[in-house]
């Protein structure tokens, strides 16, 4: 059985403490390898201490944990007990999509340093700020703070009644947590103390402040088993793997209150008011569960307060104050210098718009570590080689052989919240490509932790569901990962723009040492500091070399066995996993193809993720002097440029198509146009000058074929399928693609020749386009949405979708090309 690799974030930290002992802040310049050594070592200890905190709990509303397995973590849950039928219908905590909220989400965010997160609790009537920030100092990644601020609707009763509670585990063997003894026979009148200590984070101390705030009270005589509207604090022990589940525990406590009561003092003639009866028996002490409950009346503040013994010094509310306000003003800055908004996007709300849309992308970054469900049974139904494949496949699945596998982790952002909470590998090398311009150290660190999931064959699971919690929000047939199945590698995009900052930053790929700087920068040392670029690169390529080589047997198609006519014998490609309703590895789910599918089908996407792949892996061959490699990565794409036009071109139509097996075993192209038709295209592998283009840029101009006012739809109009069946890919607006259109239809019109001024126009319209679209929908639902319709604009599916639809702020960044100004200039093809 293949094994993964991993690279254990706990050794690393237990290695670079050692390491923080011996070396000053700032260093020298490097001009030994040895020194060379120190820096790249310094610069990932003080990656390891900068991001080692974060709300990577994007599953919550407000969640806190370090990027450590089996450690302390925190949530926030609230809701509203004005009366008995309130509490069970109105708590929060993890994000749902039918709860009612009028928009959620990071204002602003910065991973090193935090932010300010704003909540619209319709139902609740009540909206909530969560700002967190990082305070650096130790050996443990510092301390942390949050405040937590609670704010009544207008047309909220003044005297609501909102119950919240902290939820705080410390999981791991030989950890400590302890709530301090209660100030009062009921409750605490003050702050509430939590001690703790573990291996890793050493000792700490967390203190949740009594805060402002009204505290109900009552004269009904259960104050005198209950108190008056104190904070309270129950502290449990529950197996490690079970304490994830925070509703049903906080559940189940308030029942056991609420039975004793009704056994023991209930009056039906008087009863007690809501709040008090759901209020928990204060029992603080020794747990690996500890809730801390507090009940207020109207708007409340409090503060969450993390210190890390090591830093020697306790974090206050003072402190607070001042890093949240520091925060805000760096992340302003910070903001307007990496995305400068160009015409006809300058207005104040854009920037707005902007600094949203993005602070939920790098806000939805997480931490995710367990076992994953893999079928490593390698049934030869698997092979995919007789028609019918795809039913001799369900057999095979249905026999249920997957094992769990790891425990893995992975450092990821996500796609949305409330209902994609966990790593998606096609759609990762999209989100990093703004947050890549953003801090592009933190997204080394997201790139190496998806690498570090592949395993010797060179394959990594498309959809990462690590751990119970994980798995509750994902339907038990699509929980399983199978080693045959691919995605989309679009992590190259990533790694690839790297390349070329380094190139831009130095003019060239430097050989020497003697380009190391004399400081370490945490967003940009990997380019501030080429060689230490350069080793990361060195590290990253023989995985990226094995990802191809497992593209290149896993996925190929076949050319000999039907007698196609091709420069290439070896160059075609199909996705496995077809059914004749879903292609799911393509990431087009639902998108035609041929009918049914058959050993035989080219698939002209993956053909030109190929062709891509092959591209980027020369650029990369060559930055790091590897020339054999990038020769043959030439030769292949090549290959893969000629065979595209040979195996998927149709004339007929005038566009690229898929290719499948006729009833007399021969070469036929099924058309279906939309998205598929345009991936040469999408992808960088057509040429300015290509007799293919015309017929492309006609096809995407077309108001009855793709273009809309929203976006470019992703299947024709005319098309048959167009709008049928679960209608995922079979004509809503999507931005990922539609990016890429933005991204290469701006390449053609900065450029030189027949097309350019179509290119232009298209260029400048659909920009234009998308981004008011994904904007009107924003502002009137708080959301960014999975995919727009394209007859209405209106933002459907999945809401919170800040994944890809972030990429928004690099179209807005983008030159504007519709006067004179933007006749001129080239950017490098990002995709």
């Amino acid at each position: 059985m293949a094994q993964r690799r991993q690279w254990s974030f706990v050794l690393t930290v237990v290695w670079w403490n050692a390491l923080a002992a011996l070396f000053a802040p700032g260093l020298v310049a490097a001009t030994t390898v040895e020194e060379e050594a120190i820096l790249t070592s310094e610069i990932a200890r003080q990656n390891n201490q900068s991001l080692l905190w974060g709300p990577y709990r994007p599953n919550l509303y407000f969640g806190v944990r370090p990027r450590i397995p089996k450690s302390l973590m925190a949530g926030l849950m609230w809701g509203k007990v004005d009366t008995f039928a309130d509490f069970q219908n109105s708590v929060r905590y993890t994000c749902e999509q039918n709860e009612g909220m009028k928009g959620y989400g990071w204002d602003e965010f910065d991973t090193r340093r935090g932010g300010v997160q704003s909540i619209h609790d319709i139902e609740n009537g009540i909206d909530l700020t969560t700002s967190f920030v990082k305070i650096p100092g130790g050996a443990h990644g510092g301390s942390w703070a949050a405040r937590i601020k609670g704010e009544l609707k207008e047309d909220s009763p003044p005297d609501r009644k909102t119950m919240v509670i902290l939820y705080v585990t410390q999981e791991g063997f030989g950890s400590e947590l302890e709530a301090t003894e209660a100030d009062t026979e009921f409750g605490y009148e003050g702050d509430v103390t939590l001690k703790g200590r573990s291996d890793v984070l050493g000792g700490y101390k967390l203190v949740v402040t009594k805060g402002e705030g009204i505290r109900p009270t009552t004269d009904h005589k259960l104050v005198q088993f209950r108190g008056p509207g104190q904070t309270v604090v129950q502290s449990l022990q529950y197996p490690d793997e079970a304490v994830w589940q925070a509703k049903p525990i906080v559940f189940k406590q308030i029942k056991e209150g609420v039975d004793w009561l009704v056994e023991n003092q209930w009056e039906a003639e008087n009863p007690p008011p809501p709040w008090q009866v759901y209020q928990l028996e204060n029992r603080p002490g020794t747990g690996n569960v500890q809730i801390i409950q507090m009940v207020f009346e109207g708007s409340f503040e409090f503060d969450i307060l993390f210190s890390s013994e090591s830093a020697g010094k306790e974090v206050t509310s003072a402190d607070l104050s001042r890093e949240i306000k520091e925060t805000t003003e760096a992340f302003g800055e910070h903001f307007s210098s990496v995305f400068s908004f160009k015409p006809p996007f300058t207005a104040e709300k854009y920037k707005k718009f902007g600094r949203s849309m993005f602070s939920n992308l790098i806000g939805g970054i997480g931490y995710f570590y367990g076992h994953s469900l893999e079928d490593r049974s390698y049934a030869p139904e698997y092979d995919e080689e007789g028609e019918g494949f795809w039913e001799e496949a369900a057999e095979a699945r249905a026999r249920k052989l997957e094992t769990n596998a790891g425990p893995y982790e992975l450092f990821t952002s996500i796609p949305s919240r409330p209902f994609f909470p966990r790593g998606f590998l096609w759609d990762e090398g999209f989100h990093l490509m703004p947050i890549s311009d953003w801090d592009m150290d933190l997204t080394l660190e997201i790139v190496r932790s998806w690498f570090n999931l592949m395993d010797e064959d060179g394959w990594i699971g498309r959809e990462q569901i690590l751990g119970e919690e994980a798995r509750s929000k994902v339907p038990r047939e699509f929980q399983t990962q199978y080693p045959h199945y691919a995605n989309p590698p679009t992590l190259l995009l990533t790694i690839d723009a790297f390349v070329e900052k380094l190139r831009k930053a130095n003019g060239s790929i430097p050989s020497g040492r003697e380009h190391l700087s004399q400081g370490v920068t945490l967003t940009s040392a990997s380019i501030d500091n080429p060689e230490v670029g350069l080793e990361h690169l060195r590290k990253l390529y023989p995985l990226l070399r094995r990802q191809f080589d497992w593209f290149r047997k896993t996925q190929s198609g076949d050319i000999k066995s039907y007698d196609r006519e091709a420069y290439s014998r070896k160059e075609a490609y199909r996705w496995r996993g077809c059914t004749p309703t879903h292609c799911l590895t393509s990431g087009l789910d639902d998108y035609p193809r041929a009918q049914p599918p058959h050993p035989g089908d080219l698939h002209v996407d993956l053909m030109s993720w190929m062709g891509m792949m092959a591209k980027l892996l020369t650029n990369i061959a060559d930055a790091i002097g590897i020339t054999s490699d990038a020769d043959e990565y030439k030769k292949i794409l090549d290959a893969i440029e000629h065979n595209l036009d040979d195996l998927h071109w149709s004339e007929k139509d005038g566009c690229y198509c898929d290719a499948t097996i006729d009833d007399f075993e021969e070469n036929l192209l099924v058309c279906h146009k939309g998205y598929i038709s345009l991936f040469p295209f999408l992808t960088g592998l057509l040429k300015p000058d290509s007799q293919h283009l015309g017929p492309l840029l006609a096809l995407i101009g077309d108001e009855e074929e793709l273009w809309s006012p929203h976006g470019l739809r992703s299947l024709s109009k005319k098309d048959e399928f167009y709008g049928t069946g679960e209608n995922y890919w079979r004509g809503p607006v999507w931005f990922n693609i539609n990016y890429m259109a933005v991204v290469q239809l701006y390449n053609i019109a900065s450029q030189e020749g027949p097309h350019q001024e179509t290119a232009r126009d298209l260029y400048t319209r659909l920009r234009k386009n998308l981004v008011d679209t994904v904007y009107k929908s924003w502002e009137e639902t708080g959301f960014a949405w999975e995919q727009y319709n394209p007859e209405t604009g209106n933002g459907q599916r999945t809401q919170h979708f800040t994944g890809w639809t972030s990429l928004v702020v690099k179209v807005m960044a983008m030159d504007d090309l519709s006067g004179e100004e933007g006749k001129a200039g080239h950017v490098k093809d990002e995709l």
